[in-house]
């Protein structure tokens, strides 16, 4: 059986890879990795162990040459607008690998947005991995300066979501 740990990192190593598809067997257990139109991972266990199969499917970045491009102007032009390398600013990082939502569901408002004041408790966003959805705190007095992601957007560990001017 693989280990979550193991796990993570063949993603992120297939998605920093130019290759689509992925697949491992090992002791009967098989694993299955393709990017084309996402990451669809899935985990087939002999019968014998009688453990259950596991799946994950999570958006990844665009098939198309030309999108990554345009992604990297917005993100150009909104760093020309806030200079978020500014060591007066704190950023909050993602702690894992995995897709972030702004709010808790999709009919509901976002949990912070640029200009929110947070304390260390606020939760301004989820990052779900593995059907795991995981709140993430501001961790930090002050006010959003910019939100670094898109909603339904992969993120990396360590990957800045949000710039926080601090109070």
């Amino acid at each position: 059986m693989f280990k979550i740990q193991e796990l993570r990192e063949i993603i992120k190593l297939v998605d920093a890879s130019s290759i689509d598809e992925f697949v491992y067997e090992n002791d009967g257990a098989k694993l299955k990795l393709k990017k084309n139109n996402g990451v669809v991972m899935e985990v087939a266990v002999p019968k014998k162990e009688a453990a259950p199969v596991v799946q994950q499917t999570a958006v990844a970045a665009p098939a198309a040459a030309e999108a990554p491009k345009a992604i990297e102007v917005k993100t150009e032009e909104k760093t020309a607008s806030v200079n978020v390398n500014d060591s007066s600013l704190h950023k909050i990082t993602s702690p894992m690998v995995g897709t972030f939502y702004q709010s808790p569901s999709p009919d509901a408002p976002a949990y912070v947005k640029a200009g929110d004041k947070v304390s260390p408790d606020t939760i301004v966003c989820i990052v779900e991995a593995m059907k795991l959805f995981n709140e993430i705190e501001a961790e930090i007095k002050g006010e959003i300066v910019e939100v670094l992601v898109q909603d339904g957007q992969l993120v990396e560990y360590g990957q800045p979501l949000f710039v926080v001017k601090p109070e």
